[in-house]
């Protein structure tokens, strides 16, 4: 399961979109901020625009060379973060192929069943605490609000606009919301999310308690709209939730008591139950 350490990096923090001139600071420091915000949109300017390129990529896959374009497109930025085997030439292939058949034929998609079994099987070889087990309503709610931020927020606003951000990573059914089963990449980024933010799923059972989904807070009138002010996946009504990760610590543990190869032996194992072979 080659997502699982995949990367280290978050997805991109922006300043908030707010006109400084509208509060109480002094000339100067009105200046300031406006030359760090421009400062900022040239910094991200490059890895911007090589995310909307990739994001047309996933767009437009229409025979198994595309869908290689586009993984090896999202290999090479991801080129250089630590732990990033799936870079490699044959790991990429299977990516890639899975990825085309899961565009071209709905049937091929990686069903979220088969992403629950294989979290929770890492979550168990790794001794992770029970809270890690998941549920399919859990990634399926998780993944609604994963495109959902994407597609209504992040991507419309080009300070967030980033390798994870774009929303046409996703499955999408014929509603214009998440299908029940995943592309390839899709599934390799809702691993690392987990992995790396938990707290992301706890958002999504909060969401389930209460019969939500980001998606349908979208729907909304104007005046109830704020609660989207912040991310979908962490809204303000959810600020009670942990934000600590019971999964990096465990994994920690497992790599330090069972070694290196082990560990990613594990993965393999797993990242081969991911991608079956035809």
């Amino acid at each position: 399961m080659i997502a699982i350490p995949l990367v280290a990096a978050l997805l991109l923090a922006a300043p908030q979109q707010t006109d400084p001139a509208q509060n109480k600071w002094t000339p100067e420091q009105v200046d300031s901020i406006r030359q760090k915000q421009e400062q900022f949109r040239q910094q991200h300017e490059p890895a911007r625009q090589r995310a909307i390129h990739i994001n047309d990529l996933a767009g437009n896959i229409h025979a198994e060379a595309d869908a290689r374009a586009y993984v090896d497109a999202v290999a090479e930025e991801l080129t250089g973060h630590r732990h990033m085997p799936w870079t490699t030439r044959s790991i990429r292939h299977r990516v890639a192929h899975a990825e085309y058949e899961a565009v071209t034929d709905p049937s091929r998609q990686i069903p979220e069943q088969r992403i629950v079994d294989i979290w929770n099987e890492y979550v168990r070889e790794i001794d992770a605490p029970a809270e890690a087990l998941v549920t399919v309503a859990e990634v399926h709610n998780l993944r609604d609000a994963m495109y959902s931020n994407a597609s209504d927020r992040m991507w419309k606003n080009e300070m967030t606009q980033s390798l994870w951000t774009m929303p046409n990573v996703y499955s999408i059914d014929a509603d214009g919301k998440v299908a029940s089963g995943c592309r390839a990449v899709e599934a390799l980024k809702i691993i690392r999310d987990m992995h790396e933010m938990f707290v992301v799923l706890r958002s999504a059972r909060a969401r389930l308690q209460k019969g939500l989904l980001a998606s349908d807070l979208t729907r909304l009138r104007p005046e109830n709209l704020a609660m989207l002010s912040k991310p979908i996946f962490s809204t303000a009504e959810l600020h009670a939730i942990k934000n600590d990760n019971p999964i990096q610590p465990a994994a920690r543990r497992y790599q330090r008591e069972q070694g290196e190869h082990a560990y990613q032996q594990l993965l393999r194992r797993l990242f081969a139950e991911l991608f079956p072979v035809d």
